[in-house]
């Protein structure tokens, strides 16, 4: 695999029982690249073996005063440089390729588990903890890959080199021969301590990153409550935790270093010596010391690869482990067994019996926010991940239990809990579009046939032009969906702020997560997004959760006019949405407990009126408790709307819907 080559087109299917293991498939996967840059290690390490023999025949040559014997030995010295100059250009050469090759790996299997798991990936693991996965970590574990074939090649040149002087030189060799197996474990018993050390440098790191960005992303917010000095205060103290952490890990690798230096040393002092000794009495030439003891000197560059290759090891496991963290959850254990066709008809869950009909647009109310969440995602095939077997991190706690063939199964159907099966009890059914299981789809089918949309959407750095070029069915344009989702004020701001003399809005830059727009232009750009795509099954999550009643009130409008005719799903439980959707679904504890129009629910349905009108207690307690209200005739008067308003939304009851009609 060379660089050009890049991406792969498949990456494969790594090891995830754990970290070393991966970096065992990782250098397995890259086996002929470990074989090239290990030929090219061999023929450098060689060849500078060869050096010592060379100058000790230059040297016995000028002590015999021949010519021809010198001349020889020139010409093996320039041979010999000609071959560590190829050698070590192409051992680089090879090794970088290894190592990028390795990162690239890596990263292409993380962005495919990303893809695949969606938005149920970060609420197993952090965000931040991918972001330092699919960045620093992957360099690390690069490293050692690339590191792994020298270490190999400096290996086997020590062995070569050892035999070689045994059979050169018994006297000095066996000396040379016995000490380097010390040289190379000698630092063994103080790689632990360093690993340890180096491990709690990098947790402390990980935590001061992440408190740093946190502050950074609530700097307005802590501006405003004037906490700045005391997040200042917690950083600072992070900071310094980190460099005493750095400073103890950087003394034992220094010690490492150190012992890698003096043990050689003694060696040497101990070879000439006894040489110098040897060369006295006459048992051996002034040559042949000369070659022993450059080839001891020499020695000490392919020492170096342990070393390398313990330090590499031991900042690559657990970037690997985390690596696994990720890479072992998966989405399902079912396999894909239909075509890319995407399916039509109803969506339906199994689970909670909610139904969706083909070409209406559902709302649908869920007391608790987090079961909506969690709804919303299972309607769109994001199944909470779970960890393979012998995976670490994941699997082993949480809000998910893992059925016994490796698939979600959630807490048990619990009043208030949400959905889910017993612990030990089959996998959870998959959701349904016209009959075929969501779980039974290909990705991308299934991605593509129902389009899930959180309460949080993220707005990628660019243009509007890029935010809004997006995968669709080409049937709804961007000047569509901009005007279903309200955005006329958006497209002002960005006329605004255009660089370009035509003031173009499409052509206006976007900052990283939109944050130069507010949370209400944000949401509706968003909705713009997903409406463009145009997908069989398009589910919302709270889409007008951050725009005032008025602008709420033609988001709804245009939505319902917009998906006419498409199967839409809103979560939501704001009047003015309920009331211009085609059909209303009440979602308690986990099942769908009622359904009708948004009127006939409010008047018959208590524990749907109290989710509505904000009333406390009423939807939990048991129905001898409940208070039933006076049912209302559907062509009631709307109620007064400056008495009995809850906090928070205030558009409630038929009066606002009747409002909602005139606007519409």
């Amino acid at each position: 695999m060379q660089i050009r080559d890049l991406p792969y087109s498949d990456p494969g299917e790594p090891d995830v029982r754990s970290g070393p293991r991966f970096l065992l498939w990782l250098g397995l996967s890259q086996l002929r690249g470990q074989l090239r840059c290990l030929g090219w290690g061999l023929l450098h390490q060689g060849a500078v073996a060869g050096l010592p023999l060379a100058v000790g025949f230059a040297v016995q040559a000028v002590i015999d005063r021949s010519g021809r014997s010198l001349t020889l030995a020139g010409a093996l010295i320039v041979g010999l440089g000609v071959l560590i100059a190829l050698g070590d250009t192409m051992l680089h050469r090879t090794a970088v390729t290894n190592w990028i090759t390795a990162a690239a790996r890596v990263q292409q299997l993380l962005a495919r588990k990303t893809a695949e798991l969606g938005s149920a990936l970060t609420r197993r693991v952090a965000a931040g903890e991918v972001v330092a996965v699919s960045t620093g970590d992957v360099e690390k574990i690069g490293w050692f890959i690339e590191a792994l074939s020298r270490f190999a090649a400096a290996a086997l040149a020590l062995v070569l080199i050892c035999t070689g002087l045994v059979l050169y030189l018994p006297s000095l060799g066996v000396l040379v021969a016995i000490a380097v197996p010390v040289l190379a474990l000698a630092v063994l018993p103080l790689l632990p301590r360093a690993t340890r050390r180096a491990d709690l440098q990098r947790e402390k790191a990980g935590r001061a990153t992440e408190l740093a960005s946190d502050t950074v992303a609530g700097l307005r917010v802590l501006r405003g409550i004037g906490g700045e000095e005391l997040f200042l205060g917690r950083y600072r103290r992070a900071s310094q935790e980190v460099r005493e952490a750095a400073v103890r890990s950087a003394r034992m690798w220094a010690l490492i270093s150190a012992v890698q230096v003096f043990l050689p040393g003694v060696l040497l002092i101990s070879l000439v010596w006894y040489g110098a000794t040897l060369a006295q009495d006459g048992r051996i030439e002034i040559g042949q010391l000369v070659t022993v003891y450059s080839a001891a000197t020499l020695l000490l560059l392919p020492l170096r690869h342990f070393e390398e290759i313990a330090m590499a090891y031991s900042f690559s496991r657990p970037s690997a482990q985390r690596a696994v963290r990720v890479l072992s959850l998966r989405r399902s254990a079912r396999p894909a067994g239909l075509g890319p066709v995407v399916p039509e008809g109803d969506l339906y869950d199994p689970v909670t019996g909610l139904l969706a009909p083909q070409g209406l647009f559902t709302a649908v109310v869920c007391g608790d926010p987090d079961e909506a969440g969690r709804l919303a995602d299972r309607l769109g095939g994001h199944a909470e991940p779970v960890a393979q077997p012998g995976g670490t991190g994941p699997g082993d706690a949480g809000p998910c239990d893992t059925g016994p063939d490796g698939t979600v199964t959630d807490a048990p159907a619990t009043e208030g809990s949400g959905t889910g099966a017993v612990d030990g009890a089959p996998p959870l059914p998959s959701v349904l579009l016209g009959g075929v299981p969501l779980d039974d789809l290909p990705l991308g089918t299934a991605r593509a046939a129902v389009l899930v949309q959180d309460k949080d959407p993220v707005l990628l750095s660019g243009t509007l032009r890029d935010l809004l070029d997006v995968p669709s069915s080409g049937i709804v344009s961007a000047d569509q969906a901009l005007a279903a989702a309200q955005c006329a004020d958006v497209l002002d701001a960005l006329t605004r702020a255009s660089a370009g003399a035509d003031g173009d809005p499409m052509d206006t830059r976007i900052t990283e997560r939109g944050r130069s727009l507010s949370g209400g232009q944000r949401q509706r750009l968003a909705l713009a997004r997903s409406l463009i795509t145009d997908p069989e099954a398009l589910v919302l999550d709270e889409p007008t959760s951050a725009v005032d009643s008025h602008t709420e009130a033609r988001v709804a409008a245009g939505i319902g006019q917009l998906r006419k005719g498409r199967t839409t799903v809103a979560f939501s439980s704001s009047p003015l949405l309920l009331d211009l959707a085609d059909r209303v679904v009440l979602v308690h504890g986990g099942r769908a407990v009622a359904a009708g129009a948004h009127r006939a629910l409010l008047r018959d349905e208590p524990r749907y009126r109290a989710v509505v009108t904000r009333e406390t207690g009423v939807e939990d307690a048991p129905p001898s408790q409940r208070t039933p209200s006076r049912p209302e005739p559907a062509d009631a008067s709307p109620p007064d709307r400056t008495s009995g308003r809850t906090p928070g939304r205030t558009d409630n009851t038929a009066g606002a819907a009747e409002e909602v009609e005139e606007k519409a």
